[in-house]
């Protein structure tokens, strides 16, 4: 079956190959998050974006590779129900922006900056510091797929809209800012994007959409 990105709990994950990236999207309780393993197609060391429910289901999409880090793309309790049994089983790094780090229920072992690498196996990927949902949310971004550059963006972008900011006007405009300037202004209209739950998008999908954000502020 061609990958949808439509997954749901209990059911089984969609998994697709993205150059030399793996990506395996799963919904796990008791939330309905969505969480992602990445592996490198070449070496097998693979990242979880978001520990989210259910370590065992986690630990077994690992499989016979190697779990490198679990990156959280934002601090809030429904995206980190599983971090402390995926990081006690696995000894894998838990990485997070610092303007979050203070949320986890683990201390974090390294503090992700916006625009550095992170390199997964032999895949590198860019984290993306989009502010605004939370201080410290983050995207991570692959361009190593020759189709199309694809994008993680936690809970900062889902179809139709800019994560919650609470109708805090100043949050909602820096999210927007920076999904402006760092998402819709230099990624491609066919860039994917994996959101925190929920069905996946593409740039171009939302792209027409953004001064109707703008305008209802929200």
């Amino acid at each position: 079956m061609p990958y949808s990105g439509q997954v749901t709990v209990g059911g089984p994950p969609d998994v697709r190959t993205a150059g030399g990236l793996q990506v395996t999207k799963v919904a796990t309780p008791p939330f309905d998050n969505n969480c992602y393993l990445l592996r490198c197609t070449e070496t097998g060391d693979t990242l979880l974006v978001d520990a989210a429910g259910d370590a065992p289901l986690l630990l077994s999409l690992v499989g016979d590779g190697r779990l490198v880090g679990v990156v959280e793309t934002h601090g809030h309790w429904d995206h980190v129900q599983a971090l402390a049994e995926v990081a006690q089983a696995s000894g894998a790094p838990v990485l997070v922006h610092p303007g979050d780090a203070a949320m986890l229920p683990v201390p974090p072992d390294r503090l992700l900056d916006d625009g550095e690498t992170l390199t997964v196996g032999r895949c590198p990927l860019t984290v993306v510091h989009l502010e605004g949902h939370t201080p410290g949310s983050v995207a991570l971004l692959w361009e190593g797929d020759p189709e199309r550059p694809h994008l993680w963006s936690g809970d900062s972008l889902f179809p139709g809209g800019p994560g919650n900011t609470e109708k805090d006007p100043e949050r909602f405009g820096r999210l927007m800012d920076d999904l402006e300037r760092k998402v819709f202004g230099p990624l491609p209209d066919e860039t994917w994007v994996y959101p925190g739950h929920g069905a996946d998008t593409t740039v171009g999908a939302e792209r027409p959409a953004v001064p109707d954000w703008r305008a209802r502020g929200w």
